[in-house]
């Protein structure tokens, strides 16, 4: 038995990083995996099949979550192809970092749209299916950074704030439909992206965290798993934080 046998989760942008730990912590929790992906395909297909052959059931979607219309078109085909949605997990995230005077437009509306919009669309877009079932757990990916700020993230930071505010909005709203709408803010997370990092600079950050250490893909999936489970059905507009205690 696991956590999550039966459910239908959505992930968006999943083809690598937190999401691909994400998708493959929910399979092996028993859940079927609808996974986004918007240019990675080779990287999407190979993730569908590696789920897929440890026995779980699990489908990639090519989606720009940004886009309103594609993310009602998402749904609409997940329910399709599963029945119903019960769990949402706005995952979709990007970078475009520069101070802000060096700012571009372009890059505070990439990020804006990509981390934050996605969001209203996804979770927009699959409330109906929730508010029928009167069940539903909508997870969006925050950071510290949107609780502390930082310097050249001005358009990073206000997305991952927005997405606070957004979560205990929606909380407030769907609560009494018994749809539960929670935020992660994760820390320093080691991936692919910071190994290409000065490993020097690496192991500052990792002495600056009362863990000394940075988190794994897998911290965030398991706080995802608790999120997505019914062990969290009275937790709702919360934001839990994945730091090794960088925020207090």
């Amino acid at each position: 038995m696991g956590l999550l046998d039966n459910k239908v989760i959505i992930i968006t942008g999943a083809s690598r990083g937190i999401g691909k730990a994400i998708a493959q912590e929910c399979v092996q929790q028993g859940a079927k995996v609808a996974f986004t992906y918007l240019s990675s395909e080779e990287k999407a297909k190979a993730l569908e099949a590696e789920l897929s052959n440890s026995g779980g059931t699990a489908k990639g979607f090519k989606s720009d979550a940004s886009v309103f219309d594609e993310a009602q078109s998402l749904v609409d085909a997940v329910v399709e192809e599963f029945g119903t949605v019960d769990v949402l997990v706005n995952n979709a995230g990007i970078t475009r970092d520069t101070l802000l005077m060096r700012m571009s437009e372009e890059q505070w509306d990439q990020v804006i749209n990509t981390n934050l919009k996605s969001a209203f669309n996804l979770t927009k877009a699959v409330q109906r299916t929730m508010l029928k079932a009167r069940s539903g757990s909508i997870i969006n990916m925050s950071s510290v950074v949107g609780v502390k700020g930082n310097a050249g993230q001005a358009n990073y930071a206000a997305s991952k704030a927005g997405l606070i505010g957004f979560t205990k909005s929606v909380a407030q709203e769907l609560g009494s439909r018994n749809i539960r709408c929670n935020a992660i803010a994760p820390g320093f997370i080691e991936t692919e992206m910071t190994e290409a990092l000065d490993q020097k600079v690496v192991q500052e950050w990792r002495n600056g965290i009362p863990l000394k250490r940075g988190g794994a893909p897998i911290d965030v999936a398991n706080a995802t798993v608790f999120l997505a489970s019914d062990m969290s059905a009275y937790v709702t507009g919360q934001t839990i934080h994945v730091c090794g205690g960088m925020l207090m």
